[in-house]
């Protein structure tokens, strides 16, 4: 494979740009299935300098990335959007959140269930078998299926005749 076309992965990710001896080369963008996707400049397969931009619009930036970090723990659309009223929690940037199956785990991508080691996208499609590193990383810091969120429920008004 040489000179411009595309390459669908495996994973149903897509590869269009330049290609050289079979190998991503020169500009080319991979786009994932499920949106986003990764801009670069890629030598002999590697890229050597890109962009990475999420399924709504975020485009990463190591070093201005005002999204979740340590000081400011809004989600994305909490920034474009604002807040919700006070005693309605949005646990994910997606809102509503993802129903979890039943003993899984939501990793961001996808659904993780510990027993199988196995992640699937929202639309229960393969996508990765975890590694211990990721298995400990989901069990230590991801929503679970048993983790029921609070409903916002209005108080009742009162009327007085």
């Amino acid at each position: 494979m040489e000179g411009y076309g595309s390459y669908t992965l495996p994973t149903g990710a897509e590869y269009r740009g330049s290609l050289w001896d079979g190998m991503f080369h020169g500009k080319g963008e991979l786009q994932l299935i499920k949106g986003g996707g990764y801009r670069a400049l890629w030598e002999r397969g590697r890229p050597t300098q890109g962009k990475y931009t999420f399924t709504d619009g975020l485009e990463f930036d190591e070093e201005k990335w005002p999204y979740c970090d340590g000081y400011d723990r809004r989600f994305y659309t909490e920034i474009c959007l604002g807040f919700k009223p006070p005693g309605i929690p949005q646990l994910t940037n997606l809102d509503p959140p993802k129903i979890i199956p039943e003993g899984c785990y939501d990793c961001g991508d996808g659904f993780y269930n510990p027993e199988t080691r196995v992640v699937v996208d929202y639309k229960r499609k393969f996508l990765r078998n975890a590694d211990n590193d990721e298995h400990e990383w989901i069990l230590r810091t991801c929503r679970r299926a048993w983790d029921i969120p609070i409903e916002h429920k209005p108080k009742p008004s009162h009327s007085f005749s």
